[in-house]
C-alpha cells in the first residue's frame, strides 16, 4: 500500500509486523449521504487490500456518530439529519459496501488473486451498540476513559476553537464515540487496525488511547505485546488540483451509486483525469502492479493526446467499483454520446447503460413514437423549446438521429428508426443527447 500512495501516516512501525499475519482491521464512514463518493474510494481500496490478502475486514457505517456529525475538516457544524433520513442513508450505504467488495474481489481475482483467501467482509453500524446506551452508561463507560486536555489538543477541536462560532460539546463528544467504536470492535470482533483518512489521525489516536486505558482497567496492562496492541493507519485524502476534498460538501461528489452519478459520468471523470494525476491515480484506484503502471506511463507519454494512461484508469476502475457490467455499460454510453456508429451496439445494452441517466434517458409510448414527426418527439422530450424551434435547428444542420444528420424539418420516425425495435437517439448540437425508449 505504501508505494500506491496509500498511507499517510501509521501509529507505529509495529503495524507493519501485525499486518504480515491475518488480522481484522476496520474503516468507518457516517451516513452523510445515501451513497458514497470518489472521496471514499480511497479507504475503501486499502480495506480491499487487506481483504484480498486474507484479513479480517470490517466496515463500520456510522448510524449513531452520524447523528452527531465529525468536526474534523470543518469550519461549521452540520445540519442534523433526521432519523428517517440516516435509516435510508444507512441502507444506501450498507447495500453499496456489499456490492463493492463483491465486484472488488471478482476484479481482484481476475489480475491473480487467489479467491480462497478471503474472509467475509463484515458490515456493522454503530447504532447497534449506542442505541440503547444511557447518559450514564456513557459517562461511566466512556468518558471516565477521556481526558480533556487530550482531546483539545486534537485538531478538529482546536481549530473551531479558535473561530468565533466555536465547538458545540455534542461535536467536541464525537471523538469519544469513534474511539469509543474501536474500542467495542477491539473486544468483541478482535480488531486491532484502525484504517482512516489523513484527517481522522485524532479520532484514530484517541481510540487507541481509549483501548490502552480500558485494557489498564482491566488489569490487562501486562499483556502489553503486539497482539494485544492498536494500531491507527491514515490515507491520503483526495483532493482536487486547487487542494479541496473531493466530497458532498465541497460540492463536487462523484458518487459510487449510478443512480446519483451514471457509469458513463463516473467513466468519463476519469477519462478527464489531468496528466499530472493519472499515473497517482493509477496506483490508488487500480490492482495494476507498479511496473505496470510505470509501463503505461511511458506509453502513455508517446502520444499524450490520445489518453491512454486515462483509458485505463477509466477501463479499471469503473469495473472496480461497477463490476463487468458496469464498465460495459460505459463503454456502450460512451460510444453511443461520442458519435459512433451504432450499427454495432443492442438495443438492450443502449437501454441498460442509460436507465439510471434521468437526465438524458425516456421512456415513450410506441404509439406516440412511431408516426410522428421528430420535430414533435423534440418538443416532448425538451431536446427543444417547441416545434417550430426543433424546426430551425433542424434547418441549421443541428439535427441527429441514431448519429446521422437530420435534413428534413418533416421526417417522422418510424419502426426501422428502433434499434432493435425498441430505443433510438437523438441529439441536439454537439452534446446534447435523448435517449428515446418505445415502450
Amino acid at each position: 500500500m505504501t508505494h500506491r500512495g496509500l498511507v499517510s501516516n501509521i501509529t507505529s512501525s509495529e503495524v507493519i509486523e501485525k499486518t504480515n499475519s491475518p488480522t481484522a482491521i476496520y474503516c468507518g464512514v457516517d451516513p452523510t449521504a445515501k451513497s458514497l463518493h470518489l472521496g471514499n474510494l480511497v479507504t475503501l481500496m486499502g480495506l480491499l487490500h487487506f481483504h484480498v490478502r486474507g484479513h479480517q475486514t470490517i466496515a463500520l457505517v456510522g448510524g449513531a456518530t452520524g447523528s452527531i456529525g465529525d468536526p474534523s475538516g470543518r469550519k461549521s457544524e452540520r445540519v442534523p439529519l433526521s432519523q428517517e433520513t440516516l435509516k435510508l442513508n444507512v441502507a444506501g450505504i450498507e447495500g453499496q459496501i456489499h456490492r463493492f467488495f463483491q465486484n472488488g474481489a471478482a476484479y481482484a481475482e481476475r489480475r491473480g488473486f487467489n479467491k480462497t483467501d478471503y474472509m467475509t467482509p463484515k458490515v456493522l453500524n454503530n447504532y447497534s451498540w449506542f442505541s440503547s446506551m444511557t447518559a450514564i452508561d456513557f459517562l461511566s463507560s466512556i468518558g471516565r476513559f477521556a481526558r480533556v486536555n487530550t482531546m483539545l489538543a486534537k485538531e478538529s477541536v482546536k481549530s473551531r476553537m479558535d473561530t468565533t462560532q466555536g465547538i458545540s460539546f455534542t461535536e467536541f463528544s464525537y471523538q469519544l464515540l469513534q474511539a469509543y467504536d474501536f474500542w467495542y470492535l477491539y473486544k468483541n470482533h478482535g480488531c486491532r487496525i484502525q484504517l482512516g483518512g489523513s484527517d481522522q489521525w485524532g479520532n484514530i489516536t484517541a481510540g487507541i488511547d481509549m483501548i490502552y486505558r480500558k485494557r489498564s482497567n482491566e488489569q490487562e496492562e501486562s499483556k502489553d505485546d503486539i497482539e494485544s496492541r492498536a494500531f491507527g493507519i491514515t490515507i491520503p485524502l483526495l483532493l482536487t488540483s486547487t487542494g479541496e476534498k473531493f466530497g458532498k460538501s465541497a460540492g463536487n461528489a462523484v458518487w459510487l451509486d449510478e443512480t446519483m452519478t451514471s457509469v458513463f459520468d463516473f467513466y468519463q471523470f476519469l477519462m478527464k483525469t489531468t496528466d499530472s494525476d493519472v499515473g497517482k491515480y493509477l496506483e490508488m484506484f487500480t490492482f495494476l502492479t507498479k511496473e505496470q503502471v510505470s509501463d503505461i506511463m511511458v506509453q502513455h507519454q508517446k502520444s499524450p493526446e490520445q489518453r491512454y494512461a486515462q483509458t485505463i484508469l477509466a477501463n479499471e476502475t469503473t469495473e472496480l467499483v461497477h463490476g463487468a457490467d458496469g464498465l460495459r455499460k460505459a463503454i456502450t454510453a460512451t460510444k453511443v454520446l461520442f458519435g459512433d456508429d451504432l450499427s454495432t451496439l443492442s438495443g438492450d445494452h443502449i437501454i441498460e447503460a442509460f436507465k439510471y441517466d434521468a437526465n438524458r434517458f425516456i421512456q415513450l409510448d410506441k404509439s406516440e413514437v412511431i408516426g410522428s414527426g421528430l420535430d414533435k418527439i423534440a418538443s416532448i422530450t425538451n431536446a427543444a423549446k417547441s416545434k417550430s424551434d426543433a424546426q430551425k435547428k433542424i434547418k441549421a444542420g443541428g439535427f441527429y438521429l441514431n448519429n446521422s444528420r437530420v435534413t428534413n424539418i418533416k421526417q417522422t420516425i418510424e419502426e426501422k428508426d428502433l434499434i432493435d425495435g425498441k430505443i433510438c437517439v437523438l441529439r441536439v448540437g454537439k452534446s446534447s443527447y435523448y435517449l428515446i425508449e418505445a415502450v
